[in-house]
């Protein structure tokens, strides 16, 4: 919500002390934090560090300059002699990671839009800057920042090129981008992102309750070790990464993910998110047939709230949002459109959050003509004020599974134990003991049939969703598409 151009939806940031008259004022701001806070709410804000506006101060000074400088607060290089960009680096949004300045005669990095230029946090004068915007804001109340692409803040000022990577990335960007075929050591996760967020907790820790959460965009397999990084004492409290946000979505792939986050290494309590402002929604991606847009949802939300770590619930998930399809001629995202038609960008899982379906905009804002996306016709029904009346409904599904995870502790422990078990059906016990939890979840279009562990037979089922019998001759549980249980023993009060 910061002053900005809105070229990629205030991640351009132009002032960072600023509410851009989009959103409203800074008084607007602080009444949100008091009304918040009188509520028992916690407020984090997106914090964007590694990257500004073209439109920035800096960059409106910096770009006058003449050749290079030891003050630059921006990532500037010369091209070879022969001609040609300083490296190979990818921009995320497509092309070279590079632009050249005119007035300067020097190329400028960018990884993402090329009116993004990137901070030079090497520069002692932007770390304490990045800092002294955060003290601003934790002064004005806000209680913690979600920390925008904070592996990016640091670059090899060698400038050396990127090798090619041994696997193509398939979880940070679209396929199809060039971006993925790199091996992104140089361009971005670099070690000195540590000391920075060493400075960033001690500041944190003069405002007791604030916490960070960091946004780690790289490959699964290095995403785990920036975390253990990132989250030793003292740095980050939680991160999350993209494996949980990428199209694979199986039990085989949950269990290898609940398989490297308990491993010999002490294990990161990780925030864990399957939907954001990036990827499509979880209804529509995980069912690639489409058939059962609900069922899935309720799916997603139950194995969310009860696997280890911190849920994020994004907006509309509590409703079975589907991915709106939204016209080229509508789009509005940059990366989608210079990925058309291949990938449709992100626009489908942005659009106005439906409060009311007979209200102009679903009843999401009050004024007149378009709204910035168009409201998909078929979450009408889904609307929160529908779904309010109907005491089965995804929404009040949704609020009973969050009680759950809010007082039973065994959702609360380190503890996670996956069954031993194979194909579609994933199993696993939260906690131990008499307060323990088993959860199990059918990923998959298919009716699989379970055989549970004896002392679990007579357990009390605390949710459901899709079709699970019991009644069997073969003493199998036999799960429908998609469906889910969770279950307690009868003895334990919660």
């Amino acid at each position: 919500f910061f002053k900005s151009p809105m070229k990629d939806f205030g991640y351009d940031v132009e002032d960072h002390r600023a509410v851009d008259p989009l959103f409203g004022s800074p008084d607007d701001f602080t009444e949100l934090i008091h009304e918040a806070h009188a509520r028992g709410l916690r407020v984090l804000i997106d914090l964007v560090l590694s990257h500004t506006s073209d439109t920035h101060l800096w960059f409106q000074e910096e770009r006058e300059v003449r050749g290079p400088s030891s003050a630059d607060r921006y990532v500037w290089a010369n091209g070879p002699a022969e001609g040609g960009l300083p490296n190979n680096w990818l921009s995320i949004f497509g092309g070279p990671a590079w632009t050249y300045e005119p007035r300067r005669q020097q190329y400028y990095l960018h990884n993402f839009l090329e009116s993004q230029p990137d901070l030079n946090f090497h520069n002692p004068d932007v770390r304490e800057e990045a800092l002294s915007v955060a003290r601003w804001w934790l002064e004005r109340g806000v209680d913690g920042f979600r920390l925008d692409t904070v592996n990016f803040y640091f670059h090899d000022q060698e400038l050396r090129n990127n090798p090619v990577a041994a696997q193509r990335d398939q979880q940070v960007v679209s396929e199809g981008n060039p971006y993925g075929h790199q091996d992104h050591r140089h361009d971005k996760n670099q070690p000195e992102v540590c000391e920075f967020l060493s400075d960033l907790g001690e500041l944190l820790d003069e405002f007791p309750g604030t916490i960070a959460l960091g946004e780690i965009g790289a490959v699964r397999e290095r995403a785990l070790g920036l975390m253990q990084q990132y989250q030793q004492p003292g740095r980050l409290q939680l991160s999350y990464a993209f494996d949980l946000l990428s199209a694979r979505f199986s039990a085989d792939h949950f269990r290898a993910f609940i398989a490297e986050n308990s491993g010999p290494a002490p294990p990161v309590w990780r925030c864990l998110a399957f939907s954001n402002h990036d990827v499509r929604r979880s209804a529509t991606r995980l069912d690639a047939s489409g058939q059962n847009p609900e069922v899935v949802a309720s799916m997603a939300l139950a194995l969310l709230l009860t696997l280890r770590g911190t849920p994020c619930l994004y907006q509309g998930e509590e409703l079975g949002l589907t991915e709106a399809e939204v016209p080229y001629e509508r789009l509005v995202d940059p990366y989608g459109i210079a990925f058309w038609p291949e990938f449709k960008g992100r626009d489908g899982c942005r659009t106005p959050m439906p409060w009311s379906p007979d209200e102009p905009h679903a009843g999401f804002s009050s004024t007149t003509g378009e709204s910035w996306l168009p409201v998909a016709e078929e979450h009408r029904e889904q609307a929160v004020e529908r779904q309010e009346l109907r005491g089965d409904s995804l929404l009040q599904l949704s609020r009973e599974l969050i009680k759950t995870r809010t007082h039973r502790a065994a959702l609360h422990s380190e503890r996670i134990d996956v069954l031993d078990n194979e194909g579609p059906m994933l199993a696993y016990v939260r906690g131990q003991g008499e307060a323990a939890l088993l959860c199990l979840f059918n990923l998959s279009a298919e009716s699989p049939a379970f055989f549970p562990p004896d002392a679990w037979r007579e357990a009390e089922t605390l949710h459901q969703g899709g079709e699970v019998s019991t009644q069997s001759e073969d003493n199998a549980w036999h799960f429908g598409p998609w469906s889910w249980r969770i279950m307690a023993s009868p003895s334990d009060e919660g």
